[in-house]
């Protein structure tokens, strides 16, 4: 990889400006001065009023003080490490960082110490976040730094951490810099990692900047659910009469269109040949995942789009495994994924993805990773898009060009302004605004879509917005959560009652999170899971450590475990009973539901009983740039735009109005792998 200095900036020294003595005296002889003349102004002179002379005189504006540069107080933000979240609260005066705690962390003893002790302590002391990750530690160090610079946004908003980010010794030089390669990738999340190891593995030498000081954005901070299926994949889940209501549901509906008909006698005649065989695993298939995916969007998705996903997603899982990923046995239903085929790392979160993208870069050559460099406009010669320029942490600028361009940086979920203008537009939420928090990467923003329409490139639903039930009370993220499939836990709010299909869409059940007190509910399990308290939940966090960290809570009963939690225990009892009973079937045939849920497993009935407190939080954008099946950019009138592609949240149109759970990773690997294939053919 070939790259060159194309200038340097140093920064301006300090000059300082002295007085001479004689100038001094003289400063002291006209103050003294001064005040004599006044003196004699106000003793030797005499005045006459009137009334209205009496008026107090208008007083002279004092001059302005200098803006604080942060509200002081404690603020709290956490971001994903190696085994969960990172928590860390900092205190601010204000105009510097005082202390940082690291509050709370799952990560492996000795090897994240200095991460968690040494980075913090060197954070206060330079007052600047561009500072050495700690080797051997990238994930915690990355957390730390991504969490405090979520509480220096806080505290001070965007000029803030602009200030932090760019802050370095003084007298040290920053340079310019260019990069070659035949491919740019921006974004190293889980779309841009996928395409630049796609497009390394057809030949190509690929340059990929990214914002942050490491890889993995928002995927790192999943649960990391990848959702998969094929013809011939025969499912550990047992097939059921609640799940066989769904297929039967599904396929009884009025078609829509010619297409709808279509999938629907296509997944009939599977189902069909499913019953005839006898079998007792569940029934899938590809068709039925485009049917579930397309419905569960409101049939908004372009189904070219669908297609490409479900059709490729499996070849996706191979190509993972191949890398070196692997995945526990079986499959599981992520919430609002509507199916027990959700595919689940043995590394916690999103870690494994990124794992396994690291071991093939630091093991093949022509990969170049470029941090803490945000790119700002892309770079158009002869009307094709050749490459990105911008600016990294220290100030520097930077040049990265190639043959063609795969954005990849994400969704805005992050941009408060933006979620807010696109909403109203259908004012499917109550609010978007800054109370509402978000699961998402401090750096997930909309920058991409800036750049792309800046070219020309057309938006599609940008007023799709997810959000999830299922956010952390303080920080928004997902950590925390202590279920681990839909079908074994419930949703009461906090008067101890059910109010949702727990088992259906994730829009539906925040819309009605929103109505209840609080905008708060509660999660409430058993013990089938967590026969010992130390078994790990899908964010790498031990129960045990939720509940000894106020996060969760734990008790032998049922009624013990509403007084913790503060709901009546009569109703969190009833609540209880009433799911039991669907799970055994109900007590007459034909029984449904109240709230229309078919999902269920096992009763709750094992203690002891699990609680934890969730919020609306924002988690997913699915509108954005307009893209084809190859994942070209296209304009406003439907054209390709040279040389752009684009793979990831950035993208619209894959998921209509309502994203199905474990489908979000999934499509980082489908489209970033055909973003990255078709810009190494350029």
């Amino acid at each position: 990889m070939a790259w060159m200095h194309t200038g340097a900036a140093i920064r301006p020294q300090c000059i300082h400006i002295t007085m001479t003595v004689k100038e001094e005296a003289m400063k002291k002889f006209l103050s003294v001065l001064l005040v004599f003349s006044m003196l004699f102004m106000a003793v030797g002179c005499t005045t006459t009023t009137t009334p209205e002379d009496t008026k107090a005189p208008e007083s002279t504006p004092a001059p302005e003080a200098a803006a604080s540069l942060f509200k002081a107080g404690e603020y709290t933000a956490a971001a994903a490490g190696i085994n969960g979240d990172v928590t860390v609260k900092v205190t601010f005066s204000e105009d510097a960082i005082t202390n940082i705690e690291i509050v709370s962390h799952n990560e492996t003893p000795g090897v994240s110490d200095a991460a968690l002790t040494t980075l913090p302590e060197t954070i206060v002391e330079k007052q600047s976040l561009n500072v050495d990750t700690i080797t051997g530690a990238t994930y915690s160090s990355t957390a730390v730094l991504t969490a405090v610079e979520d509480c220096i946004r806080q505290a001070g908003g965007e000029e803030a951490v602009a200030k932090f980010k760019r802050a370095v010794l003084e007298d040290v030089e920053v340079e310019d810099k260019t990069y070659e390669a035949d491919v740019v990738v921006i974004g190293a999340g889980g779309a841009g990692m996928a395409a630049a190891v796609t497009a390394n593995q057809a030949g190509k030498t690929v340059v990929v900047i990214e914002a942050s000081g490491a890889m993995g954005g928002n995927t790192i901070l999943s649960g990391g659910a990848f959702n998969a299926s094929n013809d011939d994949y025969v499912p550990l889940t047992q097939m059921s009469e609640s799940y066989a209501n769904s297929v039967k549901q599904a396929l009884s509906e009025t078609p829509i269109n010619e297409e709808h008909a279509k999938l629907i006698e296509a997944v009939k005649k599977e189902y069909e040949e499913y019953l005839a065989s006898g079998s007792t695993a569940l029934f899938d298939s590809v068709n039925w995942h485009i049917l579930q995916t397309w419905r569960g969007g409101d049939y908004e998705a372009d189904l070219k789009l669908v297609k490409t996903l479900c059709e490729n997603v499996w070849d996706g899982l191979e190509w993972l495994k191949s890398l070196g990923m692997q995945f526990l046995d079986g499959e599981f239903t992520v919430t609002g994924g509507l199916w027990p085929r959700a595919h689940k790392p043995v590394e916690p979160v999103g870690t494994g993805f990124f794992k396994t993208y690291q071991a093939y870069v630091d093991s093949h050559d022509g990969i170049t990773m470029v941090y803490n460099s945000t790119a700002k406009e892309l770079i158009v010669e002869n009307g094709r898009v050749v490459g990105a320029k911008g600016e990294a942490a220290d100030g520097s600028k930077f040049v990265a060009k190639g043959k063609a361009v795969v954005l990849a940086t994400g969704g805005f979920a992050r941009n408060v302004e933006l979620r807010q203008k696109y909403n109203a537009e259908i004012n499917k939420w109550p609010s978007l605004d800054e109370k509402i928090l978000s699961t998402n990467a401090p750096t997930v923003n909309g920058d991409g879509i800036f750049m792309a329409t800046a070219v020309g490139a057309a938006l599609t639903q940008m007023y799709n917005i997810q959000l999830l039930p299922l956010g952390d009370p303080k920080t928004g993220a997902l950590s925390g959560n202590i279920e681990h499939d839909v079908e074994t836990r419930i949703f009461v709010n906090k008067e101890g009652k059910r109010f949702v299909n727990e088992g259906g869409r994730r829009d539906d059940m925040t819309l009605a999170l929103f109505e209840q007190t609080d905008r708060t509910m509660f999660i409430v399990m058993d013990s089938d899971t967590y026969p010992t308290g130390e078994e790990l939940n899908n964010f790498g966090e031990t129960v045990n450590s939720l509940v000894a960290a106020g996060r969760a809570y734990k008790a032998d009963t049922l009624e013990e475990l509403a007084e913790k939690i503060g709901v009546p225990a009569e109703n969190l009892v009833a609540s209880v009973t009433e799911f039991n009973r669907y799970c055994k079937g109900g007590d007459k045939e034909g029984q449904v539901d109240e709230f229309g849920r078919t999902l269920f497993s096992t009763p709750i009935d094992t203690p002891p009983y699990y609680a934890a407190a969730r919020v609306p939080t924002v988690h997913h954008t699915m509108g954005g740039v307009v893209i084809d099946e190859n994942c070209h950019v296209l304009n406003e009138s439907g054209s390709i735009i040279p040389g752009l592609y684009a793979a990831g949240e950035v993208t619209g149109g894959i998921h209509g109005s309502n994203r199905l759970g474990g489908n979000a990773l999934a499509d980082t690997v489908v489209f970033g792998r055909i973003a990255g294939r078709n810009a190494a053919a350029e």
